[in-house]
């Protein structure tokens, strides 16, 4: 059977820059950065004193109260993300349209601000305090599940867990399950919450967080003194649909879904395989599924977490691949203004792939002031760029040594 075309019709984002896509997406071609002060916690007891937090959120613009007490925030926002997506697309999920539109929404971590408010419950009040809707709240597939019970939709219903590339890894099998014919239409991307007691003393004593105090600058990728991530929360979500079921109801069309490549490490459980190797897997398997030459590719939203190893070896990967047209590529990380939206950074990270298609802008890198002399390549510093571009790659990488590349083309 031949393979069907998938394309995305719909977006919507909860982020550090933004409450809604439109709002993220003008901030991020002006450069502004979305990181300030640690304020959900407090910093006293953390040597990382910054993060990318959500600001301002009501979810009771999406659901009731009572409703989203039963929620995890990462659920929240993939459920707010998910609404503003349909809305988006133009899309009436009816009984019928519902039994062919399916789901998949990753999280690194799931319900982790959940699991730490309900174990202190029961260490303080004792197990009858543990709220029944404990475990549902907490799962990472949850958010997948929220979503398919509030629009109806009844085909495949999943939730990939891989860490940093679970959104990228999510919209990919998500791609897939179109494109082989087990449904029509596919809510997908990411969401996550992190910012959590227990998450961020984690990542700072596996010292990935920056130590840089102040927020404008701290998230740097591919600059000589980066010195690690700056955590982030937030969903990103999107609507993928079989092209001719776009066409015939006269939706709007941001790209196509073309390629995905998915691989493993099989090396270490958080540092990435040496010269990125297994990156490289990923973005050749992008390649070769969308049947498309190194030389088309234009732009590379990179995973660029601005750790010393993830940006060194991204680079290597991308030179493994491209070769000499490493060098013609435009390359960025929009990390430097969200931070590391971890299980959610595919998910915007491919809507801000679809979107600089469909607008010829490029992302800038911020904070790239002092060049690592091993990462050459062109990372379009502090500033967006007007090009015309035809082909776009989004990169995600993740603990466990999940590597993740999906490949656009413009309509």
């Amino acid at each position: 059977m031949a393979k069907r075309r998938v394309v995305v019709t719909g977006i919507g984002a909860v982020t550090p820059l933004g409450n809604d896509i439109s709002t993220t997406w003008e901030n991020i071609k002006a450069g502004h950065v979305g990181i300030g002060p640690l304020t959900r916690l407090d910093p006293e007891k953390f040597p990382a004193k910054i993060a990318a937090e959500v600001k301002d959120f009501d979810i009771e613009k999406y659901i009731s109260k009572k409703d989203a007490r039963k929620m995890d925030r990462f659920t929240q926002y993939a459920l707010a993300a998910s609404i503003m997506a349909v809305e988006d697309s133009n899309l009436e999920i009816t009984p019928e349209v519902g039994l062919r539109t399916g789901v998949w929404i990753g999280s690194g971590i799931g319900g982790m601000e959940t699991f730490e408010q309900q174990y202190n419950n029961f260490l303080e009040k004792g197990q009858r305090r543990v709220s029944p809707f404990f475990v549902p709240m907490m799962i990472p597939d949850m958010a997948a599940g929220q979503v398919s019970i509030h629009f109806g939709a009844k085909a495949i219903n999943s939730c990939s867990v891989t860490a940093c590339a679970s959104g990228t890894n999510s919209i990919g099998d998500a791609f897939k399950v179109i494109e082989r014919g087990d449904a029509d239409v596919m809510i997908s991307g990411g969401a996550e919450a992190p910012i959590t007691n227990m998450a961020v003393a984690g990542f700072c004593s596996n010292t990935a967080l920056t130590l840089n105090p102040d927020p404008k600058t701290a998230s740097r990728p591919f600059d000589k003194n980066r010195d690690g991530f700056v955590i982030g929360e937030g969903a990103g979500i999107v609507i993928l649909e079989e092209y001719e079921h776009a066409v015939n109801r006269g939706a709007k069309i941001y790209a196509e879904v073309i390629g995905y490549g998915s691989t493993g490490d099989a090396h270490h459980i958080t540092a990435p395989a040496p010269e990125g190797e297994g990156a490289a897997r990923a973005m050749q398997q992008a390649l070769n599924d969308a049947d498309v030459s190194p030389e088309q590719v234009d732009y590379i939203n990179a995973h660029g977490t601005s750790t010393v190893y993830n940006d060194l070896f991204e680079t290597k990967a991308v030179k493994t691949v491209f070769g000499e047209h490493a060098y013609k590529l435009a390359i960025s990380s929009t990390k430097s203004m969200t931070g590391h939206l971890l299980g959610a950074a595919g998910g915007i990270e491919a809507i801000f792939s679809v979107l600089a298609l469909q607008e010829n802008i490029l992302p800038p890198t911020m904070n790239l002031e002092t060049p690592d002399e091993e990462c050459d390549l062109d990372y379009v510093p502090n500033k967006a760029r007007e090009q015309e571009i035809s082909y776009v790659m989004s990169n995600s990488l993740g603990f466990g040594g999940h590597n993740a590349s999906l490949l656009f083309k413009k309509m």
